[in-house]
């Protein structure tokens, strides 16, 4: 086979590069486990995980936020259900779905994934900017252009170079599933 995509999906995870807050790159596995850290810490302190994403990154949130509260016992959420997202879609506008309710829901110290394969979908930028004002911990996950938003705004930053949607979210399902098992086993 030519082109073995399975093959290929395989040389793309020792691909995954992850950076801190100024941008400063993190050993992969050093970034899960600074993940991982902040996550239990937080959930120590009674925070909860907040995930966002849209399409098939709205599928990961969903999958992760029932890991963490069947395998976990953490408090998670995602914002995937139809009423509110119309709702809010309606009348704030798409760009709010994920932001309006992490304004009134997140606190201090609660954990936010922030999900998109381009990096650059309005709605999880905005969430991040309200995640960010009420004092949530932040780890973005991204692809295709290394120089998306997205990768720049997190406290941990994993960015998967690229632009096959679905290697992008293959990806991030495996690092979203390698912090959730880190916490399991720990």
């Amino acid at each position: 086979m030519k082109n073995n995509p399975l093959l290929e999906l395989g040389n793309l995870l020792l691909k995954i590069q992850a950076t801190d807050s100024k941008r400063r790159p993190i050993d992969l596995d050093r970034a899960v486990t600074r993940a991982y850290e902040a996550i239990w810490r937080q959930h120590k302190k009674g925070n909860k995980v907040i995930i966002v994403g849209n399409g098939g990154s709205a599928s990961i949130a969903s999958h992760i936020v029932a890991d963490f509260v069947k395998n976990l016992n953490i408090p998670a959420l995602s914002f995937s259900d139809p009423s509110l997202l119309t709702c809010l879609s309606n009348d704030l506008g798409y760009e709010k779905v994920f932001s309006a309710p992490i304004g009134v829901l997140a606190k201090k110290g609660d954990i936010l994934f922030a999900i998109s394969s381009s990096g650059k979908s309005r709605n999880i930028l905005n969430a991040v900017s309200e995640g960010k004002r009420t004092g949530c911990f932040v780890i973005s996950f991204s692809g295709f252009s290394a120089n998306n938003p997205l990768r720049r705004s997190g406290n941990i930053n994993f960015y998967v170079p690229s632009s096959s949607y679905g290697a992008v979210e293959i990806a991030h399902l495996a690092l979203c599933h390698s912090i959730v098992d880190t916490l399991y086993n720990k």
